[in-house]
């Protein structure tokens, strides 16, 4: 898999990928992340991206030429039937089931970030297949957005984790959350591991954890029982 980033601030995924499973998937699997400065794509000698907004308005919007450029050049070099992700407040939520989408049909994603007060309209129109927001919340840009899907992307790809089953039970798989974990040792602080994850009996313990993630499912996240109808 091919994962453009399109992006004024390339440095931020320079430093991120430097570590744990995403340096994993794209220096030593053979996944590639590729880096393009918006400004490279300007069409003046000053490399202007951004411009006022019609209507008036505080901020500034990046300009459709430069970034439909960029979009252009990110899809000269992906495979067929690679995607455009625009990472916006008004997009759909990110969910563990969107990523698991984009990891099992690998296809090659192009990520736009944007600055200031977003894009101009039409680059969304033209050039954008899925518009992604990672929460209602407002951050200065996209970097992030990006860089939590790429991180949550890369750990779904093939041989990245040691344990392929490590991606099976964890939370938001079956609508839940993953049930409680404990290691060494025993006790803390008067509290100790419960008994049954002791036992070695591997029934019982599946049954303990199945019973506990939808526990806790219930008491921290009500929404995903109700979400999911269980």
């Amino acid at each position: 898999m091919k994962v453009t980033v399109i992006t004024l601030f390339p440095e931020m995924f320079e430093n991120a990928m430097s570590f744990g499973v995403t340096a994993r998937a794209f220096k030593e699997l053979g996944h590639e992340l590729r880096l393009l400065q918006l400004r490279d794509f300007a069409i003046d000698k000053h490399r202007t991206v951004d411009d006022k907004p019609y209507g008036g308005g505080p901020g500034m919007l990046l300009k459709a030429e430069p970034l439909l450029a960029a979009i252009d050049a990110a899809r000269a070099e992906s495979a067929p039937g690679s995607k455009v992700v625009y990472f916006s407040p008004a997009g759909e939520r990110l969910l563990q089931s969107r990523l698991h989408d984009l990891a099992q049909t690998e296809n090659d994603l192009i990520l736009v970030c944007g600055r200031y007060e977003g894009v101009d309209e039409r680059v969304i129109e033209l050039a954008v297949d899925i518009e992604l927001s990672i929460g209602d919340y407002v951050l200065s840009g996209g970097e992030i957005p990006a860089l939590a899907l790429i991180d949550g992307l890369a750990r779904l790809l093939p041989g990245v984790l040691g344990d392929a089953m490590s991606t099976k039970s964890e939370s938001f798989v079956d609508g839940r959350l993953e049930y409680p974990q404990y290691t060494r040792p025993e006790e803390v602080a008067g509290r100790r591991v419960p008994s049954v994850l002791l036992s070695g009996d591997h029934g019982a313990i599946e049954a303990w954890r199945e019973k506990e993630g939808l526990r806790k499912t219930q008491i921290r996240r009500p929404d995903l029982i109700q979400e999911n109808g269980q």
